[in-house]
């Protein structure tokens, strides 16, 4: 019988790990006290669609960092084949990304310790490569997104971003985000908890804020 290994689930601690990397030993959550991270895997060096994802998240690596995020990649490939990896990378030049510097860490894991901690080898897929997964993890240490592409996919790294803006906008204004949202668009109020806290919305008037239905309040983000 196949081993499967339990995948932690949004909401819950980010398994801890020691691990080299590119950028020397990281230790997570220590090192990462009050950021949030970026932590993703890829399948293995030198293939074509990571080199892209790479060069596109070493682009936006100071973009992330605005947001108070760091980045975190692995694969289960050896230190030596980073270096190389990312020294050629520096030599490619693809739409508006050229000689692209990856400065984040890039895990060493050869025996898929960090890779099986977080559920990133999907033996249906392989048993020797990390799929591509995207873990969103707060300041406190707590998933908060999770994201699974197949190994012949790109990520969307506009939607992770966004992704991280929507979760930051969330937890510093108690709101929900509407679908398609961007930064600067209106926010979604929480669920009234009563009757009398719906009739209230329904009937006030406020120009921040304005309902469509008792259940489904909008308002503009403060300032």
């Amino acid at each position: 019988m196949e081993e499967y290994t339990r995948m932690p689930t949004i909401g819950e601690s980010a398994p801890a790990f020691e691990a080299v990397t590119t950028q020397g030993t990281i230790r997570f959550p220590e090192d990462y006290k009050g950021k949030w991270v970026i932590l993703f895997s890829h399948p293995a060096d030198f293939t074509p669609v990571c080199t892209t994802e790479f060069m596109t998240f070493a682009s936006m690596l100071e973009e992330f960092r605005a947001l108070n995020t760091e980045l975190i990649g692995l694969s289960v490939d050896s230190l030596y084949a980073h270096i190389a990896w990312l020294r050629k990378i520096q030599e490619l030049e693809w739409k508006d990304k050229r000689h692209v510097e990856v400065t984040f860490p890039l895990i060493e894991d050869i025996r898929m310790e960090v890779a099986h901690k977080y559920g990133m080898i999907q033996p249906g897929a392989s048993n020797t490569q990390a799929v591509r997964a995207v873990f969103v993890i707060d300041p406190q240490a707590v998933i908060r997104t999770i994201l699974y592409y197949p190994l012949t996919t790109g990520r969307n790294f506009d939607e992770i971003k966004r992704i991280v803006q929507a979760l930051q906008i969330a937890d510093e204004q108690n709101c929900a985000t509407p679908a398609d949202w961007r930064p600067g668009e209106d926010v979604i109020v929480p669920t009234a908890g009563s009757c009398g806290t719906a009739k209230e919305r329904m009937e006030s008037s406020d120009e921040n804020q304005y309902c469509l239905d008792w259940f489904l309040c909008f308002r503009k983000l403060k300032a």
